[in-house]
């Protein structure tokens, strides 16, 4: 049977902080001493800034990624720049289950804040070694498996915190449940990765069902358009296009890109609220048509955010 929570808190979630905040200005003042963090993809990007974020306020703070020699100068970097030596640096590929047991393994006593931000977008057509499609099996698959893992280690936690690193892509697919890795239908590098975007936000809406009651708060988010390399995937007259938009929505920095992640990772003010989707640093409305703001009703349907737990949980158990 599946337990279910709600949380107590249901008014709109809206803070002090905005679109142009930086991460930095979200811990400002905040002790997070004695609280121990993950980031994935925290090498570089708008994790790498979530994670000097969290380690300038005292945090210790390890960094996921595949490369380690990459993670390791991130590191080092973080820690002369915030003087916290409680920097560390550990192996792990979102597309191989074997990687995501032994980090999960590897990890002993409570977590205190899981930020699954690690991500690849609009890649061409690649499937992993289970056949999986690979900005499916990234973006979601392997996060819901290493989130799964580190269960444990969550409550133990006694309050825990997971952020899901989405995006407003989720607007451009619902999850296809009838044909998730594109072995029926036609494949569209930006279907794929609206559809695992959506994932993103549906696990979170899932996750803080089943764990609320554990006391493990899970919310989504969309972080804005930054230019990272995120983007290495895309043509000319694709980064054209994105640069078009990103002018007429507004570019963030890195450092503006990751405050939202930092807010529902580390901040007292969302303390209790989960399984919602934010943006700028605030709840988000209903998508508006014609807009790259708000959150689709099919990303928090709560049926179909189920659907997706059952079916991912049977796929990394196969």
């Amino acid at each position: 049977m599946t337990v279910t929570f709600t949380p107590s808190i249901s008014r709109p979630f809206i803070g002090p902080f905005g679109a142009d905040t930086t991460a930095a200005e979200v811990v400002a003042g905040l002790d997070l001493g004695g609280r121990r963090a993950v980031v994935t993809g925290g090498a570089s990007g708008i994790g790498l800034e979530t994670a000097r974020a969290l380690a300038s306020a005292g945090a210790c703070v390890t960094l996921a990624v595949r490369d380690l020699d990459a993670g390791a100068a991130t590191a080092a970097e973080i820690t002369r720049a915030t003087g916290n030596e409680l920097v560390s640096v550990a192996r792990l590929d979102l597309t191989d289950r074997t990687s995501i047991r032994a980090f999960v393994a590897n990890w002993d006593g409570p977590l205190h804040m899981l930020v699954l931000n690690a991500g690849v977008m609009a890649a061409p057509l690649t499937r992993t070694t289970d056949h999986w499609e690979l900005q499916f099996a990234t973006n979601h698959l392997g996060h819901f498996a290493l989130a799964t893992g580190l269960f444990p280690a969550l409550v133990a936690a006694d309050g825990a915190r997971v952020v899901s690193v989405s995006s407003a892509a989720h607007l451009r697919s619902p999850v296809v449940f009838d044909d998730v890795h594109f072995h029926g239908r036609d494949y569209d590098p930006w279907t794929a990765y609206g559809q695992s975007k959506t994932a993103n936000v549906l696990f979170a809406v899932q996750a803080n069902r089943q764990w609320g009651g554990d006391g493990i708060h899970v919310n989504a988010l969309s972080p804005g358009g930054i230019r990272t390399n995120l983007q290495r995937h895309l043509g000319p007259a694709e980064l054209a296009s994105l640069e078009q938009r990103g002018a007429a929505t507004g570019w963030k920095t890195p450092e503006q890109g990751a405050a939202t992640s930092v807010l529902l990772a580390a901040s007292p003010l969302v303390e209790g609220i989960g399984g919602r989707y934010f943006e700028d640093c605030a709840e988000a409305g209903p998508h508006v048509p014609g807009t790259y703001r708000g959150v689709a009703d099919y990303a928090v349907d709560p049926e179909s955010a189920e659907r997706l737990w059952d079916v991912s949980m049977a796929t990394i158990r196969v």
